[in-house]
């Protein structure tokens, strides 16, 4: 792709990722838009997006032809595209899991979320749950942690679900935030980050770029690029904040352009 500034500026954030990512993802968060919208979505951002998410069960409300239209234009866009996880998680409430995979693999979903964020799982079930889902053929994504601020889980517990997850073969383990990102998980009830909570996770983690942080406002996705570095893995994106996010990523965009000029200086 020529890109509009190419051979004029260069980039101050260096060694970002291409597609396919291993590292560097940006999942979308989609609570219903359109064709119409993700046709210029994907035109305008598609090279910097790695996973659109069909938030909650949002997807439950739309017409079954419509969605498997939505889901080719995402997956033809060499993007992964998943349903909620809460909406998996009443499959396995209502016992309905394997009709629910079934079901997802017909409407063209790449991508799986496995979550608990709301019902209770226990660990027996969350391992079944991840390997019927990779058996049938889909990308797992799990995720640590409860939408409830007052249900906690301790840290040690999280450090066993990451490790757990990624044994069982999950490609990336999603830290709870919720789409507003406020009062749970690492952020207070602000939106700020609290560094205790993400040293704590840090420190029981053998490989950082197993994680993915759900941090959908922008002070959220600067902090952990500055902390992280600009590879991070990011979820919970709005849609129209893609290209701001690759901005922070790439440095060419405020605190992140500030930290590679001085870096520069050195």
């Amino acid at each position: 792709m020529n890109k509009a500034w190419e051979n004029v500026i260069k980039m101050p954030g260096k060694g970002r990722t291409l597609k396919p990512r291993e590292t560097g993802l940006t999942m979308v968060i989609d609570k219903g838009i359109g064709l119409n919208r993700l046709k210029d979505l994907i035109q305008v951002s598609g090279e910097y997006i790695d996973i659109i998410k069909l938030t909650f069960g949002t997807s439950a409300f739309y017409e079954k032809e419509l969605l498997k239209k939505k889901n080719e234009l995402i997956t033809a866009s060499d993007i992964d595209v998943m349903p909620g996880g809460t909406f998996l998680e009443v499959a396995v409430w209502q016992g309905v899991l394997d009709g629910y995979l079934k079901r997802a693999k017909e409407l063209g979903f790449s991508a799986i979320e496995v979550s608990d964020g709301t019902i209770e799982m226990d660990r027996t079930t969350r391992e079944d749950v991840i390997k019927n889902s990779l058996d049938n053929g889909f990308k797992v994504l799990t995720e640590v942690g409860k939408k409830d601020p007052k249900d906690i889980l301790p840290i040690s517990l999280i450090h066993q679900l990451i490790g757990e997850d990624m044994e069982n073969g999950a490609f990336k383990v999603i830290i709870e935030a919720r789409e507003a990102g406020k009062g749970v998980g690492i952020f207070d009830t602000e939106g700020k980050i609290k560094s205790d909570e993400v040293e704590n996770i840090i420190a029981g983690v053998e490989a950082l770029d197993c994680l993915m942080w759900e941090a959908p406002l922008k002070n959220q996705q600067q902090d952990l690029i500055l902390r992280l570095g600009l590879n991070v893995n990011l979820g919970n994106i709005p849609p129209d904040e893609v290209l701001a996010l690759e901005a922070l990523r790439q440095g060419v965009r405020g605190d992140t352009l500030k930290k590679a000029y001085l870096e520069s200086k050195k």
